[in-house]
């Protein structure tokens, strides 16, 4: 194929998910994305205002997604929010317990009831993503679950709202996913906080 027409391929499938994204709220009932970001953006609207936190985790990609979105989080957005990324608490959990509990164990230790832990896995399956949801209901956390590929993967019956992709690859998967996050966090601060994100660049260079 060439470069050209792989290039036609590739932003079709982009443009295909957009419009396909799938969201069940808790009990799999089903809503449109819009009516998901609206919850979204009032979920995190009550975490900020009550000075609770956003807690991000995801594996490989997702774990950059993370941390990228936990840091425009409370930069731009002004909300409390961390990623449990760091080497050392990754390296030691996974020593001391095992790699599935390297993210229920921090949540745990941190997590305080009516924060909010957005859980990004692109197969839905990870384990230690699905004990980090599991351990969020335990603290009693609202959980958001991102995943894609197989559309019965545990992890989208695990949050009080569940953005699903039919996407097969990691690829289309991760980006899809850090836009729906990153849609989340600019439309509370373009429709909540008054802020131009569609400008904001280029009135910080003024």
């Amino acid at each position: 194929m060439e470069i050209k027409n792989f290039i036609q391929k590739y932003n079709a499938g982009f443009a295909e998910l957009v419009s396909s994204i799938e969201v069940t709220k808790a009990g799999n009932i089903g809503c449109t994305f819009e009516e998901a970001v609206a919850t979204a953006v009032a979920l995190i609207k009550e975490v900020q205002q009550n000075r609770k936190k956003i807690i991000f985790v995801g594996n490989g990609g997702s774990a950059s997604i993370a941390s990228h979105q936990a840091v425009d989080y409370w930069k731009n957005g002004g909300i409390r929010a961390i990623a449990f990324n760091d080497s050392s608490l990754l390296t030691c959990i996974s020593n001391d317990y095992s790699y599935a509990e390297v993210f229920s164990k921090p949540i745990e230790q941190f997590a305080d009831a009516g924060d909010v832990i957005f859980c990004i896995s692109s197969s839905g399956k990870s384990a230690n993503i699905l004990a980090a949801a599991d351990m969020g209901k335990t603290m009693n956390c609202n959980i958001l679950t991102f995943s894609g590929f197989q559309p019965d993967n545990p992890l989208r019956s695990k949050g009080i709202l569940n953005f699903y992709l039919p996407a097969l690859s990691y690829g289309f998967a991760e980006i899809m996913h850090l836009f729906i996050i990153h849609c989340i966090l600019d439309a509370k601060m373009y429709c909540e906080d008054g802020i131009d994100i569609f400008n904001q660049n280029s009135v910080r260079e003024l």
